[in-house]
Parts: structure tokens; sequence; C-alpha cells
């Protein structure tokens, strides 16, 4: 078994996916005509909640969903929470939460997760306000132990909302362009501030039971130890999102983990293996939206148990390269994800695989000495880079 201490985190190379800008062609139509037949027409309202009114829909889960699957992981630390409970409390003009209302009579928020938890944070007496530059007495101040006049004005302070609705001829048009519409929206809402990674923007419009499987997959214990994510011990899931020192780790808040459990799944098929990683990715998540939940549960029971095989042959090693020039052993995503995808495709049972792990890591020693090494660290990550690296993991796994 892997095992990484939670106060320091592990270093991962070769994890991020290769951002590539495709050219937009330009369209000689008829603007009229293409207007008439390709535009599609947002049509929202606008509603304003006291913050009780916000603390109690959060609360209630009922009808607001503040953390839909899509939604980005929770960052801001409690300065910046302290800071949006000073504007309200000064009534400074805060931007509008985005909600979206589904099929189920429900919204969802599409932007204003961290406000709203802010919000609900603070009037449960979680946080006490810090980094105030303006109402500096009030730091150290939580709200049960504020005095009445500020009690007054926070639950006199409002927050405005817009629900946003598509209209669509028919409810299969809606569907049929549901994911274009949420990456538009998406994308125009995170254009004045900080914007979706690829990660996050792949999560927020594939929904669906294969996304929601990626999300747990993440949470495994081999996994999270593997790379240094702090484990997952809540009882309850909605306390997964406040654990601080799982905020604090960069994989879990830039969804980075999410990624590479996605990394697998869209090189396991070697014909999606073509274009950019990137590409990749959004191919093997835009597929997963039309796998059922029987589909979905062996995925998750092949991912397990090639994680579970890599384990068993490779013990405290897994996925790690040689020390570097100052010591350090850094995990490989590119000798990950090759790993599990070969183990994918052998033959050989696990049981002789952990029966032959010691000629195997020889193996792989060896290859380490030599310039092959570049495929296992990533370095170079072109789609023949990637199909080389799992033919390379291949023979050494047969060795």
């Amino acid at each position: 078994m892997v095992s990484v201490s939670d106060e320091s985190e592990v270093e991962v190379v070769g994890v991020s996916d290769v951002e590539v800008e495709t050219p937009q062609k330009t369209s000689k139509a008829d603007p009229e005509k293409f207007f008439s037949e390709n535009a599609f027409r947002v049509i929202y309202q606008t509603n304003n909640f006291l913050l009780p009114q916000l603390k109690s829909l959060v609360d209630g889960g009922d009808i607001l969903n503040i953390r839909p699957e899509y939604q980005r992981r929770l960052r801001w630390s409690n300065p910046q929470k302290s800071r949006l409970i000073e504007s309200l409390l000064l009534n400074v003009p805060v931007p509008p939460i985005f909600l979206y209302e589904t099929q189920e009579a429900r919204y969802e928020v599409m932007d204003g997760q961290q406000r709203l938890n802010a919000i609900k944070e603070f009037l449960a007496g979680s946080f006490a306000l810090s980094g105030l530059t303006v109402l500096t007495p009030l730091n150290g101040i939580r709200y049960s132990k504020a005095p009445p006049k500020i009690k007054r004005a926070l639950d006199r302070a409002s927050l405005s909302a817009i629900v946003l609705l598509l209209e669509s001829d028919t409810e299969a048009d809606a569907l049929k362009r549901a994911t274009d519409i949420r990456r538009f929206i998406f994308d125009r809402l995170n254009s004045g501030g900080k914007q979706l990674n690829a990660q996050e923007l792949r999560n927020a419009i594939y929904p669906g039971d294969f996304n929601r499987a990626i999300v747990e997959l993440a949470r495994n214990k081999n996994f999270t130890d593997i790379f240094g994510i702090p484990e997952y011990t809540e009882a309850d899931p909605s306390e997964y999102y406040e654990n601080p020192k799982r905020q604090a780790n960069t994989l879990y808040a830039t969804m980075a983990d999410c990624q590479l459990i996605v990394r697998y799944f869209a090189l396991r098929d070697d014909r999606n293996i073509r274009g950019s990683m990137k590409s990749m990715l959004d191919r093997a998540m835009e597929n997963g939206m039309s796998y059922n939940a029987d589909q979905v549960d062996a995925l998750r029971v092949e991912f397990l148990k090639n994680l579970n095989t890599a384990i068993d042959v490779f013990g405290d090693d897994t996925f790690l390269l040689p020390p570097d020039d100052k010591g350090r052993r850094r995990v490989s995503a590119a000798m990950y994800d090759s790993t599990l995808v070969a183990l994918n495709r052998i033959r050989t049972s696990p049981e002789d695989l952990v029966k032959n792990r010691a000629k195997i890591q020889k193996a792989l020693k060896r290859v380490m000495d030599t310039e092959s090494v570049r495929l296992l660290t990533g370095q170079e990550n072109t789609a023949q880079a990637v199909k080389d690296r799992i033919e390379l993991m291949r023979k050494i796994l047969e060795s």
C-alpha cells in the first residue's frame, strides 16, 4: 500500500492536459438566415433574496442545489468570505448569483456558489470575520456574538439572483442542445473573472452517471493515498467540500484529481488517442453521457481492479519516478495512465502479475535508465507518444 502524509502535498508531474486553440471558421451564410436557423434565446427572471432566506434555501437543499455536480470546488479563504459580509453590511453592490431552473423544478447554482457558501457559513457561526479593511472593529466577531444592530443589518441585506431558462420550441430540442447551452453560459459567466479550467468546464457541461462516477472514484482511498490527497473520512458527503486540508490541496482544488480519472477512460480506447490530450479528455466525457447505469458500474469496477493490481505489483513505488538531482521522488501522471491502460489490455491475470512482480519491477528499473524514461515522465504528450508509453508499459508488465 502506498502511503502519503496529509501534511505534505505530493508533487505530480504531467497532470495538465494540453490546451489547443481551434481556429474558428468564418461563415459566409446570410447573416439573417443564419440567425433565424441557429440562434437561441436565453430568457431569465430576476429575484431578490434576503440573507436569511438564502441560508434557509441552502440548508434545506430540496429547492436550491448549491453544489450541482458541475460546480467547481470551494476555494474562498475566510478573509475573502469576510470581505463579502463587509460589502453586504456597507450596502456595496454585490454581483448577482446565477441560477439554472432544472426540469425537476429545482434551482442549480451556476455562478455564486462561493458567495452563497460564505453567507451560509457566517450566519451559521462557522467562521469569525477577518481581514476587514473598513469595518475593522468587527474583525474576530462571529454572527452569534455580533451586536444586535449588525445582525439586523445582515438580516435586511439581500442578494439578487438571475434565474436562467432556455426558451426552446420542443422539449427534445432543449435536451439536444443542453450541453452547448451550458458550455456557452459557463463561458460567458466566467469570462470576466477567474475562468473555469478545462476539467471544471468538463464537469460543468457533461453531467450524469459517468461524471458522478468520476468524482466518486477520485475519493477512493488507494487513489488519494498515491496522489497525496487528504483521505475522505467525513460521514456526510456534503462535508467533503469543507475540509480545509483538502481545499488546500492543489489537485483537489483544481479538480485535477478528477482529470486523472478521466485520463484512464480517455486512453483505454486506442481509437480515442488522437489530437491533443485535451480533445481526448473532452471526447471521453462527452461519450460518457450516453452510458447507462450498468455500463458506468462496469467501468468503475474495471478502474478499481486495475488500480489495485498496479499497487499490488509496484507497492510503494507505484507511479513514482526515480529520484531527481535533488533526491525528490515525484508521481508521474503519464506512468499512472499508461500503467492502468496497459493492465486493462493484457491477458495476464492479476495473480500472475503479482507472482512475478520482482521481475516486472526490474524491467521497469531498466527502462528508467534509458531514454525511454521520457515517455513515462509525460515530457512527450503527443498522441503517438501516449500510444508508445502504453505499449512500453505493456511490454514491462509482460516481461
